[in-house]
C-alpha cells in the first residue's frame, strides 16, 4: 500500500505501534486500523496519478482473506485446546487399568493374569511362549499351536501346575514361531497397569506402567 503522506501515515500507524515494554500487550491491526490506512491513503494519494479503483477492491479482498483466516486460525486452537483438555481428562481415567504396549517385559500383581498379544507377520504352523522370572530362570513354557497371521491374544494366568502363584515381580516372555521351518521371535505386547499418568510441558501424555516404565501414549495399541 503506497501513502504519499508520510506524517499521516505515521500518525496512523503510530496509534498501533509495538510497545516498548515487554509485558504490554501489543495492539493487532484489525479491521478498523486496516480502514484508517485506506482511508489516509485515499486522502493523501498523487492527485495527478491516483490509484485504480481495482487495487482498492484487490485490498479489501485480500484483508478480508486474511481476516476469515485468523479466524479460522482461533477456531481451530480452541477446538485443539477443548480436545487436549478432554485427551487429559481420559487420561486420568487409566491410572489402575491395564493398557498393552510393545514390551518383553511387565509385573505379575499379586491377582489377575499377563494378557500377551503376539503379531505375526504370517501364519506359522507351531508357536511356544516361555516366561523368564527377573533372574532369568524358566518358570513357565507351554506351546501354542498352530497361528493365523495377525494379532492373536494369549493369557499367562501366573500360576504353577499345581494352581500355585508365582511371586509378584518382574517377568519377561518370549514367544518363538515355526515360520515355513525358521524359529522366528514374534514381537509381542505385554498388558501393564497404569500408575500415573504425567502432562508434559508440551502437552503430551507419558502413562507410568508397572514393570514396563515410562511410554508415550501413542504406543498404546490396547486399553482393557
Amino acid at each position: 500500500m503506497d501513502v504519499n503522506n508520510n506524517n499521516a501515515l505515521s500518525r496512523v500507524l503510530g496509534d498501533y505501534a509495538l510497545p516498548e515494554k515487554k509485558d504490554t500487550p501489543s495492539q493487532e491491526l484489525g479491521r478498523d486500523e486496516f480502514l484508517k490506512l485506506l482511508i489516509a491513503q485515499l486522502e493523501n494519494q498523487d492527485p495527478t496519478s491516483p490509484q485504480d479503483n481495482g487495487e482498492f477492491v484487490a485490498q479489501l479482498a485480500q484483508f478480508s482473506q486474511l481476516e476469515e483466516s485468523q479466524k479460522i486460525t482461533q477456531s481451530f486452537e480452541q477446538f485443539s485446546s477443548a480436545f487436549q483438555s478432554t485427551q487429559h481428562l481420559q487420561a486420568t481415567s487409566l491410572v489402575g487399568r491395564p493398557v498393552h504396549v510393545q514390551s518383553e517385559v511387565t509385573m505379575l500383581t499379586d491377582s489377575g493374569a499377563v494378557s500377551v498379544l503376539a503379531d505375526f507377520a504370517t501364519a506359522a504352523q507351531s508357536a511356544n511362549l516361555t516366561v523368564y522370572d527377573n533372574s532369568g530362570t524358566v518358570v513357565d513354557k507351554f506351546a501354542l499351536g498352530p497361528q493365523e497371521a495377525g494379532k492373536q491374544e494369549f493369557y499367562w494366568t501366573g500360576t504353577d501346575a499345581n494352581d500355585q502363584r508365582y511371586p509378584p515381580g518382574e517377568y519377561r516372555f518370549e514367544l518363538s514361531a515355526n515360520i515355513g521351518g525358521v524359529t522366528e521371535v514374534v514381537p509381542t505386547y505385554l498388558s501393564a497397569n497404569v500408575n500415573s499418568v504425567t502432562i508434559e510441558k508440551s502437552g503430551n501424555l507419558t502413562l507410568n506402567l508397572a514393570g514396563v516404565g515410562s511410554v508415550s501414549m501413542s504406543d498404546v495399541i490396547q486399553i482393557n
